[in-house]
């Protein structure tokens, strides 16, 4: 038979998901000689210097470097890693402190310091590399070092979720004898100091990572080499997996093959189907004449059936989102159900026509390629059949590659089009900033005073994070009012494996960043 587990919990807790029945773990060091465990993906890095990356390049950060802080199995708040201790040393979340391991070494031998520390956070703002992650540090200040071991984060106003922050790859820990405090890195030489080294790396075919000896962390490694091999599309991903030649699958299967997984009978494979916190949206330009009407997002809103497009075209792996906060965390809310209710044609036209909107209302709606799985431009096709099929829109599809997309809606040359985003770290606040303010992700100006202004300062001047729940859902429903942000679904994070391969359950930090190091094979027991 074919096994399959699954697991529909919070994401918070998603690294604590259950082990499978029988499978225990090892300690660090009883490992297998059966050579590498090889993992399949389809996000492969846009580059191996962290200040240049925000995005899927994450995965391979980190298993090579260490940050400050991150998430061992079962945490789901950041807990020191590369730090011995960190914590807030005032009231107002305004003075961050840590101080490291004590011996600290990158994998070449080189000694990680403070000033290491300093360094690997002050050459992302001064780069400032587009589509880098210089945004995470807005409440940065300065940092200041204090002999080989103490570094200390001023803030410019109180910000609880810095932590987070410290715990990206992001902010990996970088050699300032490698890595040009005013450029990025070149090249393919990296050394870290995460329980990995990279031995060797091929631009969008593979990176072999072996153990590094050097490594002083949480990290319990379960086997002593990882190779990733970099795949186009989900099809050729999961023939290799069927074909032997991958053990493990993950990021980019196509709803199509997870289906086939779940539905073949086959003993030699398995499927983890755990919560995940990735989310798909649409954005509307306020400067196109249509798109920039409250009237006309409102109508949109109230017509796209997220039930269908997650039925139909993903086949039940992704569910419908009515919030841009997903649900399993703190603040989640479901402001668009709330307040549009089920797809209605009829409440849509008597939004159009108290606005003085008569006629059919021509929108272009703009999509990747080759960024968020094969299914985009089918979800396309849909939401065309659902506007045009209410007889109140007229919509044109039109699509460029990822590297001319951003292009283009950076230009803000798309009246309405379509992103994903997954979290840089598991808090509400992550899914509401990025997205407000004159300068942000999306690239279009959203100046949203009342969250900007008020309601994420008074958030992130709060420590307990369960205490930030009416702030969080007042900025949800500020987005439900305007209808800049349509949010369509929430995808499910799939791990599929030969039945030999076990930790895929604990491999998964709150981030659903893949930890390399829990996997090992079960004939090592």
């Amino acid at each position: 038979m074919f096994y399959r587990y699954r697991f529909l919990r919070r994401v918070a807790a998603i690294a604590s998901l259950s082990v499978v029945a029988g499978c225990g773990l090892l300690s660090d060091g009883d490992h297998d000689d059966q050579g590498p465990i090889v993992v399949g993906t389809t996000s492969a890095p846009s580059t191996l210097d962290p200040a240049g990356a925000w995005d899927g390049s994450w995965e391979l950060y980190r298993n090579i470097f260490q940050t400050l802080l991150a998430y061992p199995y079962g945490a789901t708040t950041p807990q020191p890693d590369a730090a011995r201790t960190c914590s807030f040393t005032d009231s107002t979340s305004r003075t961050y402190r840590c101080q490291l391991r004590a011996g600290l070494k990158f994998a070449d031998g080189d000694p990680l310091t403070a000033e290491a520390v300093r360094h690997s956070v002050e050459r992302i703002r001064a780069i400032n590399a587009p589509g880098g992650p210089a945004g995470l540090l807005g409440s940065l200040d300065r940092v200041e070092t204090s002999g080989d071991r103490d570094i200390v984060f001023h803030l410019n106003k109180p910000d609880a979720t810095f932590p987070y922050v410290l715990a990206t790859p992001a902010m990996s820990l970088v050699d300032p004898d490698d890595y040009p405090a005013d450029s990025l890195r070149e090249g393919t030489d990296v050394h870290g100091s995460g329980p990995y080294e990279l031995r060797s790396y091929e631009e969008g075919e593979r990176a072999v990572l072996v153990r590094n000896d050097n490594y002083q962390g949480f990290a319990k490694r379960q086997n002593d080499a990882v190779t990733i091999r970099y795949f186009k599309d989900s099809a050729g991903m999961v023939q290799a997996l069927r074909d032997k030649s991958v053990d493990v699958t993950y990021r980019g299967l196509a709803a199509d093959d997870i289906v086939a997984l779940q539905e073949h009978d086959d003993e030699d494979l398995q499927l983890v189907d755990g919560a995940g916190t990735d989310i798909s949206y649409l954005v509307f330009n306020p400067a196109d004449p249509w798109a920039g009407r409250t009237a006309v997002r409102k109508a949109v809103a109230q017509l796209v059936d997220r039930g269908a497009i997650a039925h139909k075209v993903y086949k039940d792996t992704v569910d419908p989102l009515y919030s841009m906060v997903p649900k399993g965390l703190t603040g989640h809310a479901t402001g668009f159900f709330d307040d549009y209710g089920e797809p209605s044609v009829a409440k849509a036209r008597k939004i159009l026509t108290d606005a003085g909107i008569t006629r059919r209302v021509p929108l272009t709606l703009w999509y990747t390629t080759d960024r968020y799985g094969s299914e985009t431009g089918l979800m396309f096709q849909e939401l065309k059949r659902q506007l045009d099929g209410s007889g109140l829109f007229t919509i044109t599809l039109k699509n460029r590659p990822w590297k001319s997309y951003v292009t283009g809606f950076q230009k803000r040359e798309y009246p309405v089009f379509g992103r994903g985003w997954f979290p840089d770290f598991p808090d509400a606040d992550n899914f509401i900033a990025p997205f407000v303010g004159e300068h942000n992700a999306l690239g279009t100006p959203y100046p949203a005073k009342e969250i900007t202004g008020r309601l994420l300062p008074h958030a992130r001047a709060e420590s307990d994070r369960a205490q930030t729940v009416k702030d969080m859902e007042a900025a949800q429903q500020i987005m439900v009012d305007d209808a800049r942000l349509l949010p369509l679904w929430q995808g499910r994070q799939f791990v599929a494996a030969s039945v030999d391969i076990s930790g895929g359950e604990q491999a998964l930090d709150p981030s659903t960043i893949m930890m390399m190091w829990a996997l090992h094979r079960k004939t090592s027991w």
